[in-house]
């Protein structure tokens, strides 16, 4: 099972490669939507900027007039979504070191 990133892109999450005009990109999906990345934001360990830093339905209009359905798009890729479980209890470091748990 793959690792799921909270802030960067991993392969898992690439839905297709999408060229718009002379610019080629990834769409990708994640808890939020559907959103374009670059190949080399892939799988790099860092957090991918074009998860945040893209109005999201400036994407969806730019996505329409390449000929693709958004919604179909996210309807028919949805299980790649990663679901980030907080069900383990959160450690505060500070009570931590005061009980020897750090």
């Amino acid at each position: 099972m793959a690792r799921i990133n909270r802030f960067g892109t991993t392969e898992d999450m690439i839905i297709q490669e999408v060229t718009e005009g002379d610019a080629s990109f990834l769409v990708a999906i994640d808890s939020n939507g559907l959103y374009f990345t670059t190949p080399d934001r892939v799988d790099n360990g860092m957090a991918d900027t074009n998860r945040y830093a893209m109005d999201r339905t400036v994407f969806l209009n730019r996505l329409e007039k390449l000929g693709f359905s958004p919604i179909e798009l996210f309807e028919s890729n949805r299980d790649k979504i990663k679901i980030v479980s907080n069900s383990a209890k959160k450690l505060n470091p500070l009570k931590a070191s005061k009980r020897g748990l750090s």
